[in-house]
């Protein structure tokens, strides 16, 4: 072999390297730019034919082909939805307080203080009411879910069943609202505005399916004042369990919400959490106070039964089983020697008429006591971020279901039917 082959073999070997190398190179940078419509693309062309386009392909012709960015996957997504997000503001009858000035003797009717200064006054000052006016008193975010004006939103910013509620659309127009219905367990509420006229609305996308790391997109009227801000993050934790409470000091257990980071403002309660295809993966409720971006957003499965059970029935139709548990854990399983790490513990709440097992309910009929422990709904174990109410929540009322519970320290199974719960 000559010295001159010799060469040119070595060389034509590194520029095959080099040449795998860009194509590697390019392919990743291909792939992390973007999501499920890039990932049906990839799949249905051949090895050679992703070389082709990656090495020769225009601007034009990877647009054509539907290559894009995040950048422009995310403005396309913020575009589509921006109709379709609210803002809500709370008005209300206040009292008008007027100031008068009381005229008091410097003695106060005293011997002593009277005979100094005789008959002398100061005025003090008073305030009385003096009619009432209708003011702003909170605002909130919401979003469309139907053509003909169904709104979600928290059930904390319509919670007050005295207060009227005013519903802005991103162009501008006011429309007025009434509350058709508030989740007794969840921070949900469903609006109708009152208007014949069609609207934008948002779809849901399947939040079961929803990924570590996938982008998020927070979309709300923050701090009441910037409608339709936009912040974008991650999905950062998924099946979080959190206790929420707001300024007036109600609390309440949020199960299986998801966690993001992307930037959720005071006002943005209410408003959706989306996907890059601008369908919503949750409704942003609630913010870890002190943290550095962590929020929390209702899975979109459970907004999408609400909503459909308020169209379907004009209320929130849920089924219940009627008892109060903790989840088991090892540290709950060793501190009060069980024999189970999972679970759900049937146990009363803080206050006396807070009972283990609600009299009358599905529970109570089928014989659950305080202190059993329910291990499985339906062969579905209660465990790693599954709780009770999550598989109650997925059912129907009338549904039997079969549930196996260690009492008294044996294991048995028993068939519950559940019942619509009460308001």
């Amino acid at each position: 072999m000559s010295k001159k082959t010799f060469n040119s073999l070595v060389v034509g070997f590194f520029a095959g390297i080099l040449g795998s190398f860009l194509v590697g190179v390019l392919a990743f940078a291909f792939v992390v730019s973007n999501e499920n419509k890039l990932i049906d693309f990839v799949l249905q062309k051949s090895a050679e034919q992703m070389q082709e386009i990656l090495e020769k392909g225009t601007a034009k012709e990877l647009e054509e082909r539907n290559i894009i960015t995040q950048e422009s996957l995310l403005i396309s997504a913020i575009e589509k939805a921006n109709p379709a997000v609210v803002s809500i503001v709370i008005t209300k009858d206040v009292p008008i307080l007027e100031r008068y000035y009381e005229q008091l003797p410097f003695g106060f009717n005293d011997p002593f203080f009277g005979d100094i200064f005789g008959d002398q006054f100061f005025s003090v000052p008073r305030y009385r009411e003096k009619g009432t006016e209708k003011r702003e008193v909170g605002g909130g975010s919401g979003f469309l879910v139907s053509e003909d004006g169904l709104v979600v939103t928290n059930k904390h910013v319509v919670r007050d069943k005295e207060a009227e509620y005013t519903v802005f659309t991103n162009d501008g127009e006011k429309y007025e609202a009434e509350v058709l219905a508030r989740d007794p367990v969840n921070d949900i509420a469903v609006l109708k505005i009152k208007s014949d006229k069609k609207f934008s609305y948002l779809s849901f996308a399947d939040s079961d399916k929803i990924k570590l790391g996938q982008t998020a997109i927070a979309i709300g009227n923050a701090l009441g004042e910037f409608r339709n801000t936009v912040s974008v993050g991650i999905v950062s934790g998924l099946a979080r369990s959190v206790v929420a409470g707001d300024d007036s000091g109600m609390t309440e257990q949020l199960e299986g919400v998801i966690q993001t980071d992307a930037a959720i403002n005071p006002g943005n309660s209410g408003g959706p959490l989306l996907d890059l295809k601008g369908r919503v993966i949750g409704v942003n409720t609630a913010v870890a106070r002190g943290s550095e971006n962590i929020g929390f957003a209702l899975p979109a499965n459970l907004v999408k039964s609400i909503v459909e059970s308020v169209k379907e029935y004009g209320k929130i139709i849920r089924p219940y089983l009627g008892v109060r548990y903790i989840l088991i854990n090892e540290a709950i399983k060793e501190k009060n020697k069980l024999k189970v790490d999972y679970g759900a513990l049937i146990v009363r709440g803080e206050k006396r008429d807070e009972l283990a097992v609600i009299p009358g309910s599905p529970a109570d009929k089928a014989g659950i006591l305080e202190n059993d422990i329910i291990l499985e709904v339906d062969g579905q174990k209660i465990k790693d971020g599954k709780t009770l109410a999550q598989i109650i929540r997925n059912k129907k009322v009338g549904d039997k279901v079969r549930l196996k519970i260690l009492s008294k320290g044996k294991e048995k199974e028993i068939e519950v039917v559940l019942e619509e719960m009460p308001e």
